[in-house]
């Protein structure tokens, strides 16, 4: 379960580098930090990517949500009124979600990543199914509970957050299985290689919208 949202398999899993190539680049990433020249390097790219999802999403959120209101208000929507949908974005909650993915879900879903690649290095039918596996048993409970309490933090809300377990992190960490498994499923066995990322990312942009509107109930 990729994001918030959700989750990403293909932004940072998949290295097309020949496993033996690998192996010299990582022996000698181990020697630059022997020699003080590495340590610890804030994933940027992967934070970015993560950050521009989540905006992405809550955008797609917000803006649904007010067409649906003016819908069901009966009102037929003009260029003026769709101008004041656009101006009336509530930035405060991009930015919820955007640090969010920058700060909490890119870093820690590339830690988890590179995990599951040292642990589980073969690409064996086991090890991609144990991968999906895993991924929805540990990352996606891992991801509700620090989104859910991200949002109640940003709102000064902490002592609801009990209750907002309660009534919405089952559903929707059930509603992820659901999304997720079947787009992972056929992410490894279907997408091509080179076309993974960009198939992934746009899954990541409906989990994040998902994410979004949960975030609002």
């Amino acid at each position: 379960m990729d994001a918030i949202g959700s989750g990403c398999w293909g932004l940072w899993k998949w290295n097309p580098l020949p496993q033996s190539r690998r192996r010299r680049v990582r022996r000698n990433s181990g020697s630059a930090g022997a020699t003080g020249g590495g340590g610890y390097r804030f994933p940027v790219k992967q934070a970015v990517t993560a950050a521009s999802l989540a905006l992405t999403g809550d955008t797609i959120a917000q803006l649904s949500n007010r067409w649906k209101k003016a819908k069901e208000g009966g009102d037929n929507i003009s260029q003026d009124e769709l101008w004041s949908h656009l101006s009336d974005h509530d930035w405060l909650r991009a930015l919820r979600m955007t640090s969010y993915g920058f700060l909490l879900y890119g870093p820690g879903s590339y830690a988890w990543y590179q995990s599951l690649d040292h642990f589980l290095p073969k690409p064996t039918v086991q090890n991609l199914m144990l991968k999906v596996l895993l991924n929805q048993i540990v990352l996606g409970p891992c991801v509700i509970a620090v989104v859910f309490a991200w949002n109640n933090l940003w709102q000064r809300r902490l002592s609801e957050l009990p209750e907002k377990y309660r009534r919405d992190a089952l559903p929707t960490l059930l509603y992820g299985f659901r999304f997720w498994i079947p787009v992972s499923v056929l992410n490894f066995w279907v997408v091509p290689l080179q076309t993974r990322v960009a198939f992934m990312s746009m899954g990541s942009i409906f989990w994040n919208f998902y994410l979004s509107s949960t975030m609002t109930k």
